[in-house]
């Protein structure tokens, strides 16, 4: 088997999907736009061969790149990038070179857009905000007046929270449409939730291998626009509605043979039309592993390997390991320019081998995630939120 990674050195830790796909026997060959001078002693183990490549968004130099592995080793079974930066180029490369072990184009162009998903939520089963694709202003405004303000508004394909804006008056929203913006946006009535994913692999038969679920109590937006640390954790029991709803979820999307990052919200109050407080209602569905170094966290949380699960998933379609979920995984990030309580040693003094990891994040991922960050397990939540309230309690 021909297995084709694409970018497999950001971030830094997916060079483990080479290297457990190649301890299966899988000849493992990758693209990238570092020079292999650069990349890891890891990833250079784990692979075959790596092609550099200068500029990735050049198709025409992916392609040929492509092409010649082909040449050289046989049809290409599988191309993945596991990113949603490169879904599109993936999807593009399966089209064009007729592998049939993922999504192709004519999919990824439906579920790169927020109001694509809106028809397989329906599906599903699971309900989600109302929506209006914005056009103009008059258009925008019957809009506020059948849901009321505040209203979020996005681009309806887009990654993570950029540009994302919350309006609470029709002062903003006549700000906002006084703005060329120059890709389609999507407003959304604002939902009262807490946003809790449930994420995990399925096989190409759309079952799920390998299911969890993280708490993300400050929204990704709100961490971006007001530049706050954050924090979120992993659960060591999925409700068991959200539980029944990703599932379905994963049954109606195209999610097979890949890793999903299911968002929802849980009302933090009843909504008329949407449900009762505690309900569970669809944000937007990602297929590709939670941000950042979540895998890892889904190891340390489960005392796994979700990397060789991967591994099994695309050689066997299924994966035999063991977990009874014996952690809670805690995710902080704090934020350069900002001065905390308590200093690094004082953080290992108390909390010791409960840290895995602390490290700074890559620049290109802080606005999400934070400068500085701290990963850490504990067996309760009251252990979790202790952590959390050091880590980010500021002087």
């Amino acid at each position: 088997m021909n297995f084709l990674f694409i970018s497999p050195m950001f971030p830094k830790n997916y060079w483990n999907f080479c290297d457990r796909m190649k301890n299966h026997g899988v000849n493992v060959l990758a693209i990238g736009d570092m020079p292999e001078e650069h990349i890891s002693e890891e990833l250079k183990n784990s692979v075959t061969e790596y092609c550099y490549v200068n500029n990735m968004e050049n198709y025409d130099h992916v392609y040929r790149c492509v092409a010649y592995l082909a040449s050289k080793y046989g049809k290409i079974d599988w191309i993945e990038s596991n990113n949603e930066y490169w879904l599109e180029l993936d999807a593009r490369l399966r089209t064009d070179f007729n592998i049939n072990t993922g999504m192709k184009e004519d999919v990824t162009k439906i579920f790169k857009t927020k109001s694509g998903m809106k028809a397989y939520y329906e599906k599903a089963g699971v309900k989600t905000a109302r929506y209006h694709l914005v056009d103009t202003l008059e258009n925008g405004k019957k809009f506020v007046e059948e849901v009321g303000f505040p209203v979020i508004v996005k681009p309806d394909n887009g990654v993570g929270a950029a540009a994302t804006y919350k309006i609470s008056n029709y002062e903003e929203l006549e700000q906002f449409y006084q703005i060329d913006h120059i890709t389609q946006y999507i407003m959304e009535e604002f939902v009262n939730g807490l946003i809790i994913s449930y994420d995990g692999l399925a096989n190409k038969d759309h079952e799920v291998i390998f299911e969890t679920s993280h708490v993300f109590p400050n929204s990704i937006m709100d961490v971006v626009n007001n530049n706050t640390g954050m924090h979120y954790y992993s659960l060591r029991q999925i409700p068991e509605q959200l539980q029944k709803l990703g599932r379905s979820v994963v049954k109606e999307f195209p999610l097979n043979a890949r890793f999903f990052h299911c968002e929802f919200f849980q009302l933090l109050e009843d909504r008329p039309g949407l449900g009762n407080k505690g309900d569970f209602v669809g944000l937007e569905v990602n297929m590709r592993p939670p941000g950042g170094y979540t895998p890892d966290m889904m190891d340390w949380a489960n005392d796994i390997d979700i990397y060789n699960i991967y591994a099994d998933m695309v050689v066997y379609n299924h994966s035999d390991y063991y977990t009874n979920r014996p952690y809670h995984c805690v995710y902080c990030g704090r934020r350069d320019g900002k001065e905390y309580y308590y200093n690094n040693d004082a953080l290992m003094a108390m909390y010791g081998s409960h840290i895995l990891m602390n490290e700074r994040m890559p620049d290109i991922l802080s606005g999400a995630m934070g400068n500085y960050t701290y990963t850490a397990r504990f067996e309760t939540l009251e252990e979790v939120h202790d952590f959390v309230d050091k880590v980010l309690k500021e002087v």
